[in-house]
């Protein structure tokens, strides 16, 4: 087996309280590496289009990557793989923190994960053994409150995945926390609530084997020699989290504002940015496991109607959801709405999003104070902010028609409600502008989960990043239509690589470039991948979670904006006619199917599934 791999996967039946062990070879590791990657192999081979998100027989799959536990940097990662409950269709959603490596440790590259328990259920893993365990005694507990028990129950140095309240309520934002307080979160996709319906609490893993690098010398000199220049480049980065970023994200027109109408709100994102925290209510930086960057926030708030907010700090998302989305521009009330979605386990960035989907409504009489229970839902109202999270994470009044997310919310509530509702398949957008970056549309509109930022990141090359493995020499614009389809598809294949090694996008922020990447997966691996197949292996993981979706009906159709993001134009002082852009989705639709190997209607066709041995 090649270096990386501990060549182990535990099939875990939580009906029948059953483990099995599933090995795969190399060749099937070469072809989908881990992660995500290897995640939607098995989710192709064992769903079909009657499969529900909520039945037993959808798996729920933990997978670490190759580089997980090594020297290698930022590789502290893990994915969640199944069918998603909020979109009906390819669910994948990543976590940092300590829970990817710890898995490595207990002996496995995976877990997939079946049945539904007949009663609240934890499990423990420790040195490749899973052992069931009763969690009755914390069901209904959030997930800062069961860390420390199930630590005490099992080992003072093992790592919990946990589901909150939302989770076992079934709410479709709900995801799964890892790391108690410093909460790192997979939270797209409602993947949570698939946890919740097994009756799985947590995993607890722990352990003390080492992942097997097969060039061990020849790694640890070459992250050394590098180090250097990443602590140096990614230093502001990681002195200010991603929330540093605030302020220019709005001054680009790239940070969501009132539901993503307003254009300029220059005041009031300076004091939700990462400088304003940094100077009230920041405590100290973590890091991710084998991370040198540190970009995660602890903050802490002591007095006024917030004290009491302790522990992970908002990060660039949470603060344009929560934040610029609901024109809330109290720090200490999004710092803790973040934290109520952390504990309750809600996803912060479809949290905000469905909130101000719901102002919106409010704005235009679509809902009143008796729909929200007496809450005021105006434009920066935060508390209002505060309590609507509650009310979601608790599945109460309001709460539980907003935690079904802004499709089925708007489809419920009727009228015009589907014009406020921004989405891309079900997924809400996350804090960038599609219309601010037309790399970004079309990574929106052909993401395999719906609209996601980090399927191809193209946004940090758009506007000065380089990577010149996918033509990003510093010159690619915003605006562009030429050539974009080709880099967007590059991009995401570099992407889907990187979800399967397990690297973080936030590399590049370091000044690595893919040939590092590259080198440091095959000093792990034993490998000689080059840059073609590195890229062919990319482009075979974005056709299968594709064709995951085409077995669920999801064609051109389905690969789109919402209205407001490709015919209105943003409002408000200070915008210059430069800065008003729509995006062209049509021509570079037709641009990127001709491009992948795609029929019109987005299917890839049979000759390309054939060259990419699918």
């Amino acid at each position: 087996m090649a270096g990386g791999y501990m060549g182990r996967v535990l099939r875990v039946d939580l009906s029948r309280k059953k483990v099995e062990e599933q090995k795969f070879n190399e060749e099937t590791c070469r072809k989908f590496i881990g992660g995500s990657g290897l995640g939607a192999k098995i989710l192709y081979d064992e769903t079909n289009a009657d499969t529900d998100p909520f039945s037993p027989e959808n798996p729920l799959i933990f997978m670490a990557g190759p580089t997980a536990n090594t020297q290698v940097p930022t590789s502290g990662r893990h994915a969640v793989v199944s069918r998603s409950p909020l979109t009906g269709i390819f669910g994948e959603s990543d976590a940092g923190g300590t829970w990817g490596a710890k898995l490595k440790q207990a002996g496995l590259d995976g877990l997939i994960i079946t049945g539904k328990a007949h009663s609240p259920t934890y499990l423990w893993v420790q040195d490749g053994k899973v052992e069931f365990r009763d969690a009755s005694h914390l069901w209904g507990k959030d997930t800062y409150e069961i860390d420390p028990i199930l630590k005490g129950e099992t080992h003072k140095n093992a790592t919990v995945a946990a589901i909150g309240p939302a989770g076992e309520k079934l709410v479709l934002l709900s995801g799964i926390v890892h790391d108690g307080s410093d909460a790192r979160i997979a939270g797209r996709c409602g993947l949570g609530a698939v946890m919740g319906s097994k009756k799985l609490k947590a995993i607890v893993v722990q352990g003390s084997a080492k992942a097997p690098v097969a060039h061990p010398d020849d790694l640890a000199a070459s992250v050394k020699e590098l180090m250097p220049t990443i602590l140096e480049s990614s230093k502001t980065f990681g002195q200010l989290g991603t929330s540093g970023g605030v302020i220019t994200h709005e001054t680009m027109g790239n940070f969501p504002l009132q539901n993503w109408r307003l254009g300029r709100w220059e005041e009031g994102v300076k004091k939700i940015s990462g400088p304003a925290m940094a100077e009230s209510i920041l405590v100290k930086r973590y890091a991710c496991r084998q991370c040198p960057i540190a970009c995660g926030r602890e903050v802490k708030v002591d007095k006024g109607p917030y004290a009491g907010v302790d522990g992970a700090g908002p990060e660039y998302e949470t603060m344009g959801t929560l934040g610029g989305m609901c024109l809330v521009d109290n720090l200490e009330a999004v710092a803790m709405a973040n934290e109520i979605c952390n504990r309750y386990g809600l996803d912060t960035i479809s949290a905000g999003c469905v909130i101000a989907f719901a102002m919106e409504c409010y704005e235009n009489g679509l809902l009143t104070k008796k729909d929200t229970d007496g809450i005021d839902l105006t434009w920066g109202n935060h508390q209002a902010l505060v309590e609507m999270v509650k009310k979601m994470g608790k599945k109460e009044g309001i709460g539980e028609l907003l935690g079904k997310g802004v499709r089925r919310a708007s489809q419920e509530i009727g009228g015009i409600a589907p014009e406020f509702a921004l989405h891309v398949k079900g997924l809400e957008l996350p804090a960038h502008d599609p219309r601010s970056y037309f790399g970004a549309a079309l990574a929106f509109a052909t993401s395999a989960r719906g609209a996601c930022h980090l399927s191809a990141w193209t946004m940090g090359f758009e506007r000065g990043l380089t990577m010149p493995e996918v033509g990003a020499d510093g010159r690619v614009t915003r605006w562009e239509v030429n050539g974009k389809a080709e880099f967007v598809a590059k991009c995401q294949y570099m992407m889907g690589m990187y979800d399967a090694m397990k690297y973080c996008k936030f590399i590049a922020f370091g000044g690595m470039k893919l040939s590092h990447c590259l080198k440091w997966f095959n000093q792990v691996t034993g490998w000689d991948m080059d840059l073609a197949e590195f890229f062919k292996t990319g482009e075979r993981l974005l056709n299968l979670k594709r064709m995951i979706n085409v077995g669920w009906g999801v064609s051109r159709k389905d690969d789109t904006l919402p209205p407001r993001s490709m015919t209105h134009k943003r409002t408000g002082p200070g915008l210059t006619d430069a800065e008003q852009h729509l995006p062209p989705l049509g021509r570079l639709l037709s641009d990127y199917y001709e491009y992948s190997g795609w029929n019109e209607w987005g299917i890839p066709r049979p000759e390309k599934l054939r060259e990419l041995g699918l």
